[in-house]
């Protein structure tokens, strides 16, 4: 959102700083005549000069003419033709003595050394024609007429550009507020929390009551209630019927007993009261994992954490692991490359490990080894995470389904799992263990066959890091 912000904000300021320079080159045009003008105003002026200083030179001679040059605080000259001065006092703007040239008909302007010099003829009341000169200082050619423009703009463009922006600012917040107020809602009710909602704007202006904003916060909440009445709902309904099941199971115990003390041993009933008695307790095993689920679903998050040694936890139940894999012809080993102490509640993590390493031998292929590794990574915020990968040698998980294998009754191979009595609960069970736990769970499938799953969960902080490099090697086969 922070880079929408400045996306937004920088648009507004950089069209408001164009209409504004835009503006002010509209002014400069207005307020400065075109070439035309310029030059009309500047002859006038000239042929006013000249009359003044020829009247001046004929009512008071060379002392009149240069009174009148030093009050105006000019360098002038006056010549009967394009020659030199009449008074000897007052500078040779002409540039010649007196060789006859003829008399300019109009006003000429010419470089002369330095100076720029205007030559303006001039006919006094007495028939007399002079040449009026005026010098100027000449201009290289390098000027820039920029300073004058910036001259004229300062400092009225800069502080119109500091208003525009900050009232583009104010604008840009009025309009990204909301925004970041629905993304924060939207990834809390992603993470499962379904009671966020956004608190909705009480304007009592009628310029923002019922805009856009608010109509979508409006919906977003509608659509947050809706979502936890139909998952709320949906765990009430696995609860109730989870333990409405439970007593004529109970029931059903009961009167297995019942009928194999009374049933012949050599007869085939027994065989059926055995088969009845193996789908009895995966029946109970099953209902026993859907109220775990349900509880786990319900949670938001675990108050008894304690201290959990992963390595310990693990060395716990490889024994029973170990066994169980004898039974498929394959073995489980443990390989950790440190300690690696976490805040957790024991029970919970246990019961994820347990899952996820009894799905890997459930479903390896036989004669092969599932794999168990600890590690500790760092990630780029400087984290540290304790990694615990489970790996079997089993036919693979298509990779469009890697990420639906911890959805709840999700089974991949829906023959092979009635096959080996997988019920798609004990992934989906582990992996919101382990989001309890504030970590990470994921699936991919290893390079020659097989599938790892990837338990990702933060150590204890401050944790000593000399433990953390600590080699181990404990296989368990």
């Amino acid at each position: 959102m922070r880079g929408l912000f400045f996306k937004i904000f920088a648009i507004f300021w950089i069209a408001q700083s164009l209409i504004f320079i835009i503006s002010t080159a509209l002014i400069v045009q207005h307020r400065f005549p075109r070439p035309d003008i310029l030059m009309d105003s500047l002859f006038s002026n000239l042929r006013n000069q000249a009359r003044e200083s020829v009247d001046a030179f004929e009512t008071g001679g060379c002392g009149s003419l240069e009174a009148y040059a030093a009050i105006h605080g000019q360098t002038i000259a006056l010549t009967r033709e394009a020659g030199s001065s009449l008074c000897p006092g007052m500078p040779d703007l002409a540039g010649g003595s007196g060789n006859g040239t003829r008399f300019p008909d109009h006003i000429i302007g010419r470089q002369v050394g330095q100076q720029y010099v205007w030559s303006v003829p001039f006919s006094s009341a007495t028939n007399r024609n002079y040449v009026f000169l005026l010098a100027r200082p000449h201009a290289p050619e390098g000027h820039d007429p920029y300073p004058d423009l910036l001259h004229f703009a300062f400092p009225q463009l800069p502080v119109a550009i500091a208003v525009g922006g900050a009232t583009t600012f104010v604008l840009v917040l009025l309009f990204t507020r909301p925004l970041v107020k629905l993304r924060k809602a939207a990834r809390e009710l992603a993470q499962g929390n379904l009671r966020t909602r956004v608190a909705e704007p009480a304007s009592k202006s009628r310029f923002f009551r019922g805009d856009e904003f608010q109509a979508l916060v409006h919906d977003f909440n509608h659509m947050a209630e809706r979502l936890e009445s139909l998952v709320g709902a949906q765990q009430l309904l696995l609860r109730d019927v989870s333990h409405e099941l439970r007593s004529p199971l109970a029931r059903l115990n009961v009167a297995l007993e019942l009928a194999r003390e009374d049933a012949d041993p050599d007869t085939e009933i027994e065989t059926h009261l055995g088969r009845i008695e193996r789908e009895t307790e995966r029946l109970s095993k099953l209902i026993s994992q859907l109220l775990t689920l349900s509880s786990m679903e319900a949670m938001n998050q675990v108050n008894n954490f304690g201290p959990v040694l992963l390595n310990e936890l693990i060395d716990q139940m490889t024994p029973d692991a170990g066994y169980e894999a004898q039974q498929r012809q394959c073995t489980v080993s443990f390989h950790a490359d440190a300690e690696c102490a976490i805040l957790g509640n024991r029970e919970l993590l246990y019961r994820a490990v347990e899952n996820v390493l009894r799905n890997a031998i459930r479903y390896t292929e036989e004669n092969s080894e599932v794999e168990i590794r600890l590690a500790v990574v760092t990630e780029e915020k400087g984290s540290s995470m304790a990694v615990l990968e489970i790996s079997d040698r089993g036919p693979g998980i298509p990779e469009s389904e890697l990420h639906s294998i911890f959805q709840p009754f999700y089974r991949v191979d829906r023959a092979r799992s009635a096959e080996t009595g997988g019920v798609g609960v004990g992934l989906a069970i582990a992996e919101r263990a382990v989001k309890l736990h504030h970590g990470e769970m994921r699936a991919y499938n290893r390079a020659g066959g097989g599938t790892t799953v990837r338990l990702q969960l933060p150590l204890v902080e401050g944790d000593d890091r000399q433990r953390q490099e600590r080699k181990i090697t404990n296989p368990v086969s």
